[in-house]
């Protein structure tokens, strides 16, 4: 209870500090009129107030990454807790923040614009392939897992059943068609995909400044749920910092560093959230208003991360038999092997702990979370394409040009297998991040502002990214070599002091902008 209410108070100062120090370093001017008033066009840039953008942008970022994975994050152990924090406060703060104000600054420009800006054409041809990559991963993950989700709830008839109409021997001959899961909700999934259609092409006041409040709300209120009850009747069986740091994942066999750190990424710093900025960059009326919606966003996901990290690990432990909580959830996981452990954990803690209605409405809360962040992924690459085409977004026929493959190529993602997708998702989503930070660090660099915000987390991250791709195992997550953990730490070590060395001749010879 105590580390868990402390990771609370420490997230709190940190947006009342250090998100402070940030604006200050950026350098806000209040009276500078914003791409929401000078490009008002009533369908990207639309004037909104603080808080509906603030609720759009925490519901935006908010997917299925800050609760699958503090789920994910606590079987490594109490750990967890201090990347959510600390991560939340000098990473995904600093960058989510930075990437929303210079977006502001460029005119509502998208990622790869403001990244290209400062890194060069060829590192921003780069990002925009990475970007789309990333986003459309991303549409495809939050696709189909909220539809196994709401098969759960409500089952409808899934492929499988479609099939056996036309094949009713099970001997499909249906070529490209057959190599769909047999299982896939595909009910759930065309109801998804028609709602991202509307909510990708219609003008953002339309669907998402409408409903996404709500569901903001409704996802605050899950966590607030699950937070009163565990303080009020489970605070003696929570995870605390005493417990030890040692590596609980796979008997420790599993590297903590770099594993937990792509595990644990919307919960504390995350290059999808570079991709969602911009969205509400084209809705804010006011440079003042930047800390409260993008650096105060990211910490309100720090702390859902941090209650779903604590649920995870407590609603397991058995005091009587002194099972603890993390034990208990690494021998749940070992009978549900095979399965998504996340997803169980989350229906378990909702419907154990919330009852029947709370329950629903916290699974509800889950189910919107990452279908809302999916549609938003395809608006935002429709944007990044627009930027890069020079093609208006005002008329609906523009809009639909540029929609219409992006959905082509969700839809054929649903041919890959999911685990496949998530894994490529999660280390393409912390390269971004990386990246985003590095061009971030180069901003303020040229302006001779204090870039070491942004440096220290740049040089951190590269370090995760780096030792991932080389500790991985092959066909794990991405297709590393599966290096020894002190070998890929050496290499990784390496590559990063060498850019580090280049940004140091780049700080005495780069001219100074004002």
């Amino acid at each position: 209870m105590f580390t868990f209410i402390g990771a609370i108070i420490l997230l709190i100062v940190g947006y009342l500090v250090y998100g402070r120090i940030v604006s200050r370093v950026f350098g806000e001017e209040n009276l500078r009129p914003t791409p929401a008033i000078t490009k008002a066009d009533g369908v990207d840039y639309v004037p909104m107030s603080p808080w509906r953008i603030f609720l759009i942008q925490f519901l935006n970022i908010a997917g299925m990454g800050p609760i699958f994975g503090a789920i994910m994050g606590i079987f490594f152990g109490p750990s967890a807790f201090l990347w959510i924090v600390f991560g939340t406060i000098f990473a995904g703060g600093v960058h989510d923040y930075m990437t929303g104000m210079l977006s502001i600054r460029k005119g509502g420009a998208s990622l790869p614009e403001i990244v290209g800006d400062e890194l060069g054409n060829g590192i921003k041809q780069f990002m925009r392939g990475l970007s789309l990559v990333l986003l459309i991963l991303l549409t495809t993950s939050f696709l189909s897992g909220p539809a196994a989700l709401l098969q759960n709830l409500l089952e409808l008839p899934t492929w499988d059943f479609f099939m056996d109409l036309i094949e009713p021997d099970d001997d499909y001959q249906l070529g490209f068609f057959s190599r769909i899961d047999p299982n896939i909700p595909i009910t759930w999934v065309c109801a998804i995909f028609a709602y991202y259609v509307l909510a990708t092409v219609l003008p953002v006041d339309k669907l998402i400044g409408r409903f996404y409040p709500l569901f903001g709300g409704i996802l605050l209120f899950m966590g607030a749920g699950i937070m009163v009850v565990m303080l009020g009747w489970h605070a003696s069986e929570m995870p605390e910092l005493s417990d030890g740091l040692y590596n609980r994942m796979n008997g420790g066999t599993t590297p903590l560093f770099p594993i937990m750190f792509v595990s644990i990424a919307c919960g504390a710093i995350s290059g999808f959230h570079g991709t969602q900025s911009p969205i509400m960059a084209r809705c804010i009326t006011s440079e003042k208003q930047g800390r409260f919606i993008f650096y105060g966003a990211m910490v309100a996901e720090g702390i859902l991360a941090l209650i779903w990290a604590a649920a995870a690990g407590t609603i397991f432990a058995d005091p009587e038999q002194g099972l603890y909580g993390i034990d208990g959830l690494q021998a749940f996981a070992a009978a549900h092997k095979g399965e998504n452990i996340a997803a169980l954990v989350v229906d378990h803690v909702s419907r154990t702990w919330l009852g029947k209605i709370g329950g629903l409405l916290a699974i509800i809360g889950v189910i919107a979370a990452p279908i809302t962040s999916g549609d938003t992924a395809l608006r935002s690459a429709r944007l990044i394409v627009a930027d890069f085409l020079h093609v208006s977004q005002k008329p609906i026929r523009f809009r639909l040009y540029i929609a219409i493959p992006l959905f082509i190529c969700v839809f054929s993602m649903l041919f890959v297998n999911f685990n496949v997708v998530w894994r490529y998702f999660a280390w393409t989503n912390q390269l971004l991040a990386t990246i985003s930070l590095w061009a971030i660090t180069y901003y303020l660099m040229r302006r001779q502002r204090c870039y070491w915000i942004s440096l220290i987390p740049a040089v951190f991250m590269t370090m995760v990214v780096l030792s991932f791709v080389l500790v991985a195992p092959t066909g794990s997550y991405i297709p590393g070599q599966g290096l020894p953990m002190f070998l890929s730490y050496a290499i990784a070590a390496i590559i990063d002091i060498a850019l580090c060395i280049v940004f140091a001749y780049h700080t005495k010879h780069t001219p100074i902008l004002r």
